[in-house]
């Protein structure tokens, strides 16, 4: 009874489990107001989708989908179509694959500009589908083999929640980050330049600069130091002109 209890309450975990994460699924697929500007300059304004499933448009490309309002059909672009985009309060700009460093997105695709100063930083955030290197999904797997109560549920409860088989990618949604004044000569950041890269980026803010000095933060926590660096800059911009 006891073996029969606890697979009934995994079974209820795991079911728990899986219209949880269709739940972030769906969330995660919304459609964002936004804009993006072509190649020749021209900026659309309208509605963004950063993941969408399917087949990117052009090899080694990644895309996101674009409609002009609400009502409209969407159509995808392609990295290649575009110079820079906006979804929500994100910023994208295209990026190709580096030389000489670690690179989970396609040949060419998108990389989010997470601090627009002299020396950038960006993140690329790279996912299984074919939607973009901000294409990510969560996903979990679990269930129970042959063995135990029925022989399983179904011969085995699985649960896995994925972005669309397109473009061949099914990578990690690890973030990396990348630093430079452009994304053509952007280097990635790592352990071993973190502190020396990130005293440069965040220099204008003595604080903070001071805290990269103190070791408070490093590659694992960045998103914890990037909100640190917004609260001191948004903090000295309220402040009154003397």
């Amino acid at each position: 009874m006891r073996s029969l209890y606890f697979i009934l309450v995994m079974r209820s975990i795991l079911i728990i489990l899986f219209f949880m994460l269709c739940f972030v699924s769906a969330k995660s697929q919304k459609w964002q107001p936004g804009n993006f500007t072509d190649v020749k300059g021209n900026r659309t304004i309208g509605f963004i989708r950063l993941y969408p499933g399917g087949k990117s448009p052009i090899k080694d490309e990644g895309f996101i989908e674009f409609k002009d309002d609400e009502k409209t059909n969407p159509y995808k672009l392609s990295a290649s179509d575009v110079r820079s985009f906006v979804a929500g309060k994100d910023s994208f700009v295209v990026a190709h694959a580096p030389r000489n460093e670690a690179w989970n997105l396609e040949e060419t695709d998108f990389v989010q500009v997470v601090l627009d100063e002299p020396m950038k930083l960006y993140m690329a955030k790279a996912g299984s589908g074919g939607g973009g290197g901000v294409h990510f999904s969560p996903g979990i797997s679990a269930g129970y083999g042959s063995g135990g109560y029925g022989g399983g549920f179904g011969g085995g409860l699985g649960v896995s929640l994925g972005g669309g088989g397109g473009g061949g990618r099914g990578k990690s949604s690890k973030a990396v980050y990348y630093f430079g004044e452009s994304t053509a000569g952007m280097q990635r950041i790592t352990d071993a330049n973190f502190e020396d890269i990130m005293i440069e980026v965040m220099g204008d803010e003595e604080q903070v600069v001071d805290s990269i000095k103190e070791h408070k933060f490093n590659l694992k926590n960045m998103d914890k130091l990037l909100d640190y660096f917004n609260k001191v800059s948004a903090s000295h911009q309220k402040q009154p002109a003397q």
